[in-house]
């Protein structure tokens, strides 16, 4: 049995600053690589700090997700990267936004430093196709 593996690209997000690709899709799970708040005509960050950086970077996000069929809430997992944890707060209330309900899994790391000097770079896995969600026993 095959496995079908498609490049997911879209001019509506900022294009990658390496050699990597804006998604992958393998069968009906999307990766999405880690979005940095790019301006994607300027590829320059966007002023405002954390959280203006995390709302572009959720937008651009976004952009990918409908490119490949997918959308916020067939996101299953999110990994939020800050240069400062300090702007946990910023940034959730930018993320609560554009994640409204069912929230996904996520993980929040500090970490040494980001490309381009950013701020915040964020980076999720979605799902693609029809997705029906149960409610919750707890």
């Amino acid at each position: 049995m095959s496995v079908i593996r498609k490049i997911i690209s879209t001019n509506k997000a900022p294009k990658p600053v390496a050699p990597y690709n804006q998604a992958v899709l393998l069968d009906k799970t999307l990766y999405v690589s880690g979005v940095l708040g790019l301006n994607k005509d300027t590829m320059k960050l966007v002023d405002g700090g954390a959280g203006a950086e995390a709302r572009q970077a959720l937008q651009s996000l976004g952009h990918i997700l409908e490119e490949a069929g997918s959308s916020f809430e067939k996101v299953a997992k999110t990994t939020i990267f800050l240069n400062n944890i300090d702007d946990f707060g910023a940034v959730n209330d930018v993320y609560k936004d554009f994640f409204t309900k069912n929230h996904p899994a996520r993980s929040t790391f500090q970490v040494g430093k980001l490309p381009m000097g950013a701020k915040v770079e964020i980076e999720v896995i979605a799902a693609v196709g029809d997705v029906k969600q149960i409610p919750s026993k707890i």
